[in-house]
């Protein structure tokens, strides 16, 4: 194996037990805490978990050791569930990042009817459109032998060996890219946006009221109006940063690896073998982020896994002391006899 390769290699593993960790927390939040399960938001969560851990424990072992052996890890039969995995998933996190996205468009847009609009039968019902949009194309892709693994990614995904297929396939490949990336990318712009609009014309008003009280507050301390005005900044900035990270994330692990798959239909431009595993890491990358940019930074999931960690650790040390006072009596009982 040369430098590159393992280097690869070892970002492999390390986005393996990352995204394994922190999916994995995200979970035990969703069952431990009532109010996060009441939510409907949270249904898109729990599905998008639901597909990084299935991809961190699937697709990636395999594009490790595609990685290390340089050759199908497996067999066939292996590698084309594998890649039929890989292709659903992949599809159905970007869908649920849409979904979620539609979900904060109509919570700030319309928030006196969110809770008529936005029900647990109608995220049912988004949830069971991002599945059959989701399966649908590796059904089309396994029934025309267009899954294998591919040495530019190191990866079972999809695949065409055939060159008389070549043309069929660069129209599938393209449609696919188009009604996953794109459609959730436009989605992601659509509402995120709305809902910046919304935030900053929210800030305004605030910031006008702000001003009128600090006008009229003559003898208000000079540190008391710094603060006030630095939290005007910080209000501002707070929700262009959050649509950022949400646009920003999806943009930077997504696009390069689509755009890769794209230009690799044309015959005139080379592919480096290492960028396509790079690209293959990136998209990989998502299930790392999303955890920690949907869930683990918000302030209930922070208070739910600080409670569990609170709950193992008093347990523990109730167990301990118990240990340690029946260890006592019992050396109390050998000195008396």
């Amino acid at each position: 194996m040369s430098i590159w390769e393992l280097i690869l290699a070892f970002v492999v593993v390390v986005l393996m037990l990352v995204a394994l960790l922190a999916n994995v927390l995200v979970l035990l939040c969703f069952l431990y805490s009532a109010d996060i399960r009441k939510q409907v938001p949270g249904l898109f969560i729990l599905n998008l978990t639901f597909c990084n851990l299935l991809m961190t424990v699937s697709s990636m072992p395999l594009t490790l050791a595609g990685i290390i052996y340089k050759s199908q890890p497996g067999g066939d039969q292996i590698c084309h569930v594998v890649g039929f995995l890989e292709t659903f998933l992949t599809t159905n996190s970007m869908l649920s990042m849409a979904a979620l996205s539609i979900d904060r468009w109509i919570a700030v847009v319309f928030p006196l009817s969110y809770h008529s609009k936005m029900r647990y039968r109608d995220a049912a019902l988004i949830l069971s459109y991002t599945w059959l949009h989701s399966v649908s194309f590796p059904i089309v892709a396994a029934s025309l032998s267009w899954v294998g693994f591919h040495h530019l990614y190191a990866s079972c995904t999809l695949y065409n060996k055939s060159p008389e297929d070549r043309t069929q396939f660069v129209i599938f490949t393209g449609v696919f890219h188009t009604l996953s990336f794109l459609l959730s990318l436009i989605i992601l712009c659509f509402t995120y946006l709305k809902v910046l609009k919304v935030a900053r014309f929210h800030c305004k008003r605030i910031d006008v009221i702000t001003m009128q009280t600090l006008v009229l507050l003559v003898d208000i301390h000079p540190s008391v109006r710094e603060r006030c005005l630095e939290e005007q900044k910080r209000r501002r900035q707070r929700a262009t940063k959050k649509i950022s990270t949400f646009i920003g994330t999806f943009i930077l692990c997504f696009a390069p690896y689509v755009i890769t798959r794209l230009v690799e239909l044309s015959s005139v431009v080379h592919i480096n073998s290492h960028w396509g595993i790079i690209s293959k890491c990136l998209a990989y990358s998502k299930a790392v982020s999303d955890p920690f940019v949907y869930s683990l930074l918000r302030h209930q999931y922070k208070k739910t896994w600080k409670d569990i960690i609170n709950k193992i650790l008093k347990r523990s040390s109730i167990n301990s002391s118990a240990l340690t006072s029946e260890s006592h009596n019992r050396n109390i009982s050998q000195l008396n006899e």
